[in-house]
C-alpha cells in the first residue's frame, strides 16, 4: 500500500465519523455557507497580482514537520499582502497537521480566493468546504473516476464554488476534463514517489484547452522556473513548501514574489 492509498484508507474513514458528528443540514447552517464565493480564476489573472497561489502547511508525508506552529493569521495576511493571488490551506490533519478551523480562520481574516486542500472523495466534503468558507476544491484525478469527478465538481459549482482539478499525465486529464472544471493544476510531485519534476507540467501544458487556467502545482523554489512556466501558458503557481519552510512564511514569500516582478 503506498502513501496515497493509505491517505484514500484513512480518508473513507474520517469521512464516515464527520457525518455522524455533523450531518450537511448542520453544515448548511455554517456561518458561510451562504456566504459568495470569490473567483480563484479572476484573481490569478489580475494584473496586479502574482499569480502565486500561496500555501499553508503544517507537515507532510514527504517532508514530516515543516512549521508547526505557524500562525494563521499572520501568515495568510502577509501572504496576500506579499501580493499571492490567492490561499490554499491543507485541511487533512493525520497526514498534513491541517484543520477546517485553519480555513475557516484564513477566512476570518481575508477577502481572496481560498482554496481547499485536502483529499475530497465524497459529496459530504463538498458541502463541507462551502460551510467552513472555500471558494475553491482540489479534485485530484488520481484517486478519482471519471463519474466522481463530474459529480464532485458540479455539486461544487453549484454551490458558488470552483474546481481545480489535478493531474499528473494526459490519461489522467483526458479521463477528467469537462464543464464541471474551472483551472486545472499539473502537479510535478509524484504522489506515489513524492519525487518533483516542472518537466510534467510543461510535458502537459499544450494538452490543457486554453478555456482553463493552467496552474503548475509542487517542486517551485525558484522564480526563473516561474518564468519558463509562464512561457508554457501557465498563470497560477501553487506554493507551499519553500515558504513554510522559513520561520515566517510570509516574508520568504514576499521576497519570491519580489523575484518575479
Amino acid at each position: 500500500m503506498d502513501i496515497l492509498e493509505k491517505i484514500v484508507a484513512h480518508k473513507k474513514k474520517e469521512v464516515a465519523s464527520q457525518k455522524e458528528l455533523y450531518p450537511t443540514k448542520l453544515l448548511e447552517k455554517g456561518a458561510y455557507f451562504e456566504g459568495q464565493p470569490v473567483s480563484m480564476r479572476k484573481y490569478i489573472q489580475r494584473e496586479d497580482k502574482s499569480g502565486v497561489i500561496a500555501e499553508i502547511k503544517r507537515k507532510s508525508p514527504s517532508k514530516g514537520l515543516i512549521n508547526e506552529h505557524v500562525s494563521i493569521e499572520q501568515t495568510s495576511i502577509g501572504y496576500m499582502q506579499a501580493g499571492a493571488s490567492g490561499l490554499s490551506v491543507l485541511t487533512d490533519k493525520e497526514f498534513f497537521g491541517g484543520t477546517s478551523e485553519d480555513l475557516m480562520k484564513a477566512r476570518s481574516f481575508n477577502f481572496c480566493p481560498i482554496l481547499r486542500k485536502d483529499f475530497i472523495i465524497d459529496e459530504y466534503q463538498v458541502v463541507e468546504a462551502k460551510s467552513i468558507g472555500a471558494d475553491v476544491i482540489l479534485l485530484i484525478a488520481s484517486i478519482l473516476d471519471k463519474e466522481e469527478i463530474k459529480s464532485l465538481g458540479s455539486l461544487a459549482q453549484n454551490l458558488g464554488m470552483e474546481v481545480l482539478l489535478e493531474v499528473h499525465d494526459k490519461k489522467e486529464l483526458e479521463k477528467s476534463i469537462g464543464d464541471h472544471i474551472n483551472l486545472i493544476g499539473v502537479n510535478n510531485r509524484n504522489l506515489r514517489t513524492f519525487e518533483t519534476d516542472i518537466e510534467v507540467s510543461k510535458s502537459l501544458a499544450g494538452s490543457i484547452p486554453s478555456d482553463f487556467v493552467k496552474v503548475s502545482e509542487s517542486g517551485l523554489s525558484d522564480p526563473k522556473a516561474i518564468k519558463e512556466l509562464k512561457e508554457h501558458g501557465f498563470e497560477g503557481f501553487l506554493i507551499g513548501e519553500i515558504f513554510m519552510s522559513n520561520g515566517r512564511p510570509e516574508k520568504a514569500a514576499k521576497e519570491f514574489i519580489k523575484q518575479l516582478q
